[in-house]
């Protein structure tokens, strides 16, 4: 999958979101500003929300979009994000959970959580919570996960097994947690018309990925020229549960891929374990 990300129906029809608050985080580089770039020419009024001012400002302005500024190791940013979000919008349409990243050490953040956990996991659940009166009817969360949730592992509490720190181990449990809490954010606001949606982007050609993970071992290399994917291609199934209808090839609380249903692990489709962890992540984020 090639080619540019388009915001388009099952049918392949371009769609209209003229009208339409996306708010998309992460979008200062990669998977993130290539969705951004292609909301935005739908007609979308763009939040584009990033880490780095200077990067994050030049993607709004390439788009037409306007720029929030936001660090996610530091929950105090997100609850000054998710307020000034609240104050420029009175509601938003589609919220799209992107930023994230992968640490090879452990690093424990200001708010004493671990960094993966935070910026992967509890910072787009105080986000989405924080916004939760923003969400009426027709709108909906979409979640960027990952493949390598098949090998997250959390206690039956929900919170992270005891051993030892691991890279590997730590994202692919917070990629666990993102399609958990997915499923249970589509259970909550299914009573209001409202969705919830996770994908996997497949193995992107970014900054991210050449940090990261498996990825980092192909990338620049012939090998991974060959099987990495561009960032718009990357995008294309977030743009696509941005804006195509709810039943269009696509359900609440699915996990996609490439547009197409996606297996998912046991244990990320256990509504007990789902309701457990979102319970842990509002104790830990202040919110119980």
């Amino acid at each position: 999958m090639t080619g540019p990300a388009r915001a388009t129906d099952a049918d392949g029809e371009t769609v209209s979101l003229d009208g339409r608050v996306v708010v998309v985080t992460g979008a200062s580089s990669g998977i993130g500003e290539a969705a951004a770039r292609s909301l935005a020419r739908a007609g979308a009024e763009v939040a584009v929300v990033g880490r780095s001012p200077e990067r994050t400002e030049a993607v709004a302005k390439g788009c037409g979009a306007t720029p929030f500024v936001c660090d996610f190791s530091r929950l105090e940013e997100v609850r000054q994000l998710a307020a000034s979000l609240a104050a420029r919008y009175t509601a938003i349409d589609v919220l799209a959970n992107n930023a994230g990243l992968f640490s090879r050490r452990r690093v424990t953040t200001t708010d004493g959580f671990e960094l993966t956990e935070q910026v992967n996991h509890l910072a787009p659940f105080l986000l989405t919570n924080l916004l939760d009166d923003r969400l009426g009817p027709g709108s909906r969360v979409v979640t960027t996960s990952s493949r390598v949730h098949l090998y997250g592992r959390l206690g039956p509490d929900g919170a992270a097994p005891a051993g030892p720190y691991g890279g590997w181990r730590a994202y692919s449990r917070s990629k666990l947690e993102n399609v958990l809490f997915s499923n249970e954010l589509a259970r909550r606001l299914a009573a209001r018309g409202a969705t919830s949606v996770a994908f996997h982007p497949g193995s992107v050609r970014t900054g991210f990925g050449r940090r990261g993970g498996a990825v980092s071992l192909v990338y620049g290399t012939p090998i991974g020229r060959l099987v990495l994917v561009s960032p718009r291609s990357g995008a294309d199934t977030l743009v696509w549960l941005a804006s195509a209808p709810v039943g269009s090839g696509w359900e609440p609380g699915g996990y996609y891929f490439r547009r197409r249903p996606a297996r998912a692990r046991e244990s990320a489709r256990d509504p007990a374990l789902a309701a457990r962890l979102w319970e842990r992540s509002a104790r830990d984020v202040g919110l119980s």
